[in-house]
């Protein structure tokens, strides 16, 4: 059975929403997603990205994101065909592991808990492929790296590239 290794954040967690909301109501802004377009917040405010990535070691911050759209239905059918693993770069910030490790549990209860990766260099990652939004993760990756579209990659080429998981679903699922 061939495996998906497939990222969290970006990916089937919708972190931007939430990052904006806390960085506008701080900051009395109102940037939204396509502000974010070929840049990330702390790029696009770089006085201010201690305070940024600050919101990112707060231990509940990735414990209420939002669920990308279609990627439970997605992920479950896959599953069914594939070996399936969650892989987060978590070590970028450790503080996260218990909130990401209950979203997961909340959101994907048909994935076992055993398919979660907490990791930092996601070349150690055995699997045919990776789904990522983050290009420097393919590096070193065996398999085949499939990026998905986030605003802060748009600008990025040389990548299998789904822009949503219905397009991920069709694939794996239809054109193979």
């Amino acid at each position: 059975m061939q495996r998906i290794a497939i990222d969290m954040d970006e990916v089937i967690a919708d972190f931007n929403p939430k990052h904006l909301r806390v960085f506008n109501r701080d900051y009395k802004e109102s940037l939204t997603v396509n502000d974010l377009v070929g840049t990330r917040l702390r790029e696009l405010r770089p006085q201010l990205k201690n305070e940024i990535m600050a919101y990112l070691k707060d231990p509940a911050f990735f414990r209420d994101l939002d669920v990308m759209k279609d990627s439970q239905e997605v992920i479950k059918r896959l599953s069914e065909r594939f070996e399936v693993f969650i892989t987060t770069a978590a070590m970028e910030f450790p503080t996260s592991f218990t909130a990401k490790y209950e979203w997961l549990k909340e959101h994907f209860p048909f994935i076992d808990e055993m398919n979660f990766v907490f990791c930092g260099d996601k070349s150690i990652i055995h699997a045919d492929y990776l789904i990522d939004d983050n290009v420097r993760h393919f590096q070193g990756f065996k398999g085949q790296g499939i990026l998905f579209t986030a605003p802060h990659n748009i600008d990025e080429t040389g990548y299998i590239r789904v822009n949503n998981w219905l397009e991920i679903q069709e694939y794996f699922l239809f054109s193979k």
